[in-house]
């Protein structure tokens, strides 16, 4: 029972990193489609006019391709939205996964090592020369503990290799997200202001909120 959930969730985890991924590269490659096709459907005599501030950043940073560098080695899509400070967080918080996958690999590899000698001194009784050869924190257990704790820490490989991988899906997703905000315009042409006055839309006097979107 406990073999049949642990397959299913690690499955489960496995196809949601699968979606997530699809889904992050998918959406940024009709985001770079639809960039092209706006960018082809302007006018000769507009396109020898300056673009406006989205579609100069659309055409310039490509979610699309930060998403790809992601996707192929961790921290190549922050590299590339030039946003270096992220890079300590993605290493160390993969980094910090990979370490605990080696520390439980090593683990189980003793463990299983010496439950297989606990075993067959008792029920092949072979000579108990490989007893020595077992590491001492864990000579004093018994088979019994020595079979758990080789299952507890199969099973804490398999949870670190998946968290690993969802980490990288989300090193992805946070580099096309910060792709996309690259074109999000947040200059001085954005305002919001409160003109009392006449309004000719309601023909009564009052406080009018105008919001203003570039010149």
């Amino acid at each position: 029972m406990f073999q049949t959930l642990q397959i299913f969730n690690k499955k489960s985890l496995q196809l949601l990193i699968y979606f997530l991924l699809s889904t992050v590269i998918s959406f940024a490659q009709k985001k770079d489609i639809t960039t092209k096709s706006r960018k082809d459907s302007i006018p000769v005599e507009v396109k020898k006019e300056k673009l406006n501030k989205y579609d100069s950043a659309m055409l310039a940073h490509s979610p699309r391709k930060a998403a790809i560098r992601s996707a192929i080695f961790p921290g190549w899509g922050q590299i590339y939205n030039k946003k270096y400070w992220k890079l300590p967080i993605v290493y160390g918080a993969m980094g910090t996964s990979a370490g605990v996958f080696f520390y439980n690999l090593g683990n189980y590899k003793d463990t299983r090592f010496a439950y297989k000698v606990r075993y067959n001194m008792r029920v092949n009784r072979t000579d108990s020369a490989l007893f020595s050869k077992i590491k001492t924190n864990l000579q004093p257990l018994s088979e019994e503990s020595l079979r758990f704790y080789r299952n507890q820490f199969r099973r804490d490989i398999d949870f670190s290799a998946l968290f690993f991988l969802l980490l990288w899906g989300l090193n992805v997703v946070d580099a096309t997200v910060d792709a996309h905000l690259k074109s999000f315009d947040v200059s001085p042409d954005l305002s919001l202001q409160f003109k009392p006055g006449y309004s000719e839309l309601a023909r009564t006097n009052g406080l009018s909120i105008v919001f203003k979107i570039g010149k």
